[in-house]
């Protein structure tokens, strides 16, 4: 009989991970200010992203991607299958949820101008992380095969073939020729699960190293009284203050998950139909503001003016370096972003109820 000592052991033995190295990850110090529990969010999209993986995996398993089947297959994953409506709508409720949470993150960073240097590198993969969870969320709903999620798709591929000099080669790509057919719904299906997957994975190991060698920026605020008893103890443990944090954040998605998907689940829309175009197509929230600009300008004008806002919005801790040169201490970058924010708000809201 195996004395519990020799298993122990063996397996110190087999697989030699010093236990030092976790111990000094866990003891991290975090910065006072992330006490505050709407500064810890950060790991919020990547906990949704988790169960993005997990309900997803769990989905392909009866997900068929093609035209013929690919409607049926989600109407079997939600009529017949053991709690298959239950798993969907928590798919369909973490996607939401994940492009939401992703928004108030980097609002956050954003307005505290957390971005600057040397955390540039860091805010351009976070703009990374943003463009491939709008991805998600277009593929996704694709996938559908619904008759909005389809024409959807048609006006997609058709913004993305207005890209200059490059358009048409990226509209084939999506389409996987000159029209939208079955080979669309295969390389939606094969980004949505492979290719949008793995870019995620990669860019958030790269965002977590960004943030363990430069650390998390220090915000200062107001000193709560045990800052004020020890002014010293300008941070704290992340094992376990931090962590218990973040545990309760997480626990708290999971109870308003499931009451989202019990309240409000996931549901079938019409078929979709090739040769009747609906009278109102309408994207997910996410979209409405685009789409409104879109309205507003040309399709070319339209979608330059996009990428031109990604642009600036990607290298943005370098143009807010020009303007803390010619204006110091006038924050120009947070006033636009306000200005930025309100625009967004109300292109999003007017698409939302015309």
């Amino acid at each position: 009989m195996l004395r519990a000592g020799a298993i122990k052991e063996w397996a110190v033995e087999s697989f030699p991970f010093d236990l030092n190295i976790l111990k000094e990850l866990s003891s991290e110090p975090i910065p006072n200010h992330l006490k505050r529990w709407w500064f810890a969010i950060g790991g919020t999209p990547m906990y949704l992203f988790m169960i993005q993986a997990i309900t997803g995996i769990f989905l392909t398993f009866y997900y068929v991607p093609h035209p013929a089947e690919a409607y049926n297959s989600i109407a079997y994953i939600t009529t017949e299958v053991r709690f298959g409506w239950f798993i969907r709508s928590i798919h369909k409720w973490s996607a939401h949820l994940m492009i939401f949470t992703l928004m108030l993150h980097m609002m956050r960073v954003f307005f505290t101008g957390a971005y600057r240097r040397p955390r540039e590198l860091n805010w351009m993969f976070g703009v990374c992380l943003l463009l491939i969870t709008f991805g998600f969320g277009f593929t996704g709903y694709s996938l559908l095969y619904e008759q909005v999620s389809y024409w959807a798709s048609v006006v997609g591929a058709n913004i993305a073939a207005a890209t200059p000099f490059i358009g048409d080669d990226i509209g084939n790509f999506l389409r996987g020729g000159n029209d939208i057919g079955p080979n669309t719904l295969t390389r939606f299906f094969v980004l949505h699960i492979g290719v949008l997957p793995t870019a995620m994975v990669v860019l958030l190991g790269l965002h977590v190293l960004q943030i363990r060698l430069h650390g998390i920026t220090t915000l200062q605020f107001k000193k709560d009284r045990a800052e004020r008893e020890n002014p010293h103890a300008e941070s704290f443990p992340f094992y376990p203050n931090h962590f218990y944090t973040e545990l309760i954040l997480g626990l708290f998605l999971t109870f308003l998950l499931t009451i989202l998907a019990l309240v409000y689940p996931a549901e079938m829309g019409e078929r979709a139909n090739p040769l009747v175009t609906p009278e109102h197509i309408k994207p997910e929230w996410f979209f409405y503001a685009m789409f409104r600009w879109l309205k507003l300008t040309s399709l070319q004008v339209g979608v330059m003016g996009t990428m031109i806002f990604m642009g600036m919005l990607m290298f943005w801790p370098f143009i807010d370096r020009v303007f803390e040169r010619k204006w110091p201490g006038r924050e120009i970058s947070f006033w636009l972003g306000v200005l930025g924010f309100i625009i967004f708000l109300v292109f999003t809201i007017w698409e939302a109820v015309v």
